[in-house]
């Protein structure tokens, strides 16, 4: 177990909760266009319906930096560098059920979301994008567009902090 994952314990007759760091990349482009995706809504992850950003779990012995990045990479296939990346200094939490890929058990994780803003050279359109792992879908949207969409609510949170949301 990941020393960034930690387990709750479990109390009688209830799914089995975990603790999770999690660290996402918030895109844009150089033409200022937002990065979001659609997950595989059979996926077994969290929050199927929204839109959301690149991220994910903290591995044992990565940092939050590392982890954007590398979820960045397998995600979306992009190779964002360190010094296009700038940490965002506001945390947000959630929680969801989630069921775990190889058990099948059905879990509840609470999340500590952790933001990097991954600042590309390139504008959108001539920015290749690979989706894998559990995203299905993307788009590239432009800041006043994004008001419009369903977001996770981490993501809601954090866009309002950087004045994207009013």
């Amino acid at each position: 177990m990941s020393t960034k994952q930690k387990k709750l314990p479990r109390r009688k007759n209830s799914m089995r909760e975990i603790n999770r760091e999690i660290a996402s990349g918030i895109i844009l482009s150089k033409d200022h266009k937002l990065f979001l995706g659609r997950k595989d809504p059979h996926s077994g992850g969290v929050y199927v319906d929204c839109w959301h950003l690149p991220g994910g779990g903290v591995d044992e012995g990565e940092t939050l930096l590392q982890t954007a990045l590398r979820e960045v990479k397998e995600e979306v296939g992009l190779d964002v560098r360190e010094d296009q990346t700038e940490e965002v200094d506001f945390v947000t939490t959630g929680q969801a059920e989630k069921i775990d890929k190889t058990t099948g058990e059905k879990m509840l994780v609470h999340m500590n979301f952790h933001y990097f803003l991954m600042h590309l050279d390139t504008d959108a359109d001539n920015t290749h994008i690979t989706i894998a792992d559990d995203l299905q879908s993307y788009q590239w949207f432009d800041l006043s567009e994004i008001a419009e969409l369903k977001h996770t609510p981490p993501s809601y949170e954090i866009f309002k902090y950087l004045g994207y949301l009013s």
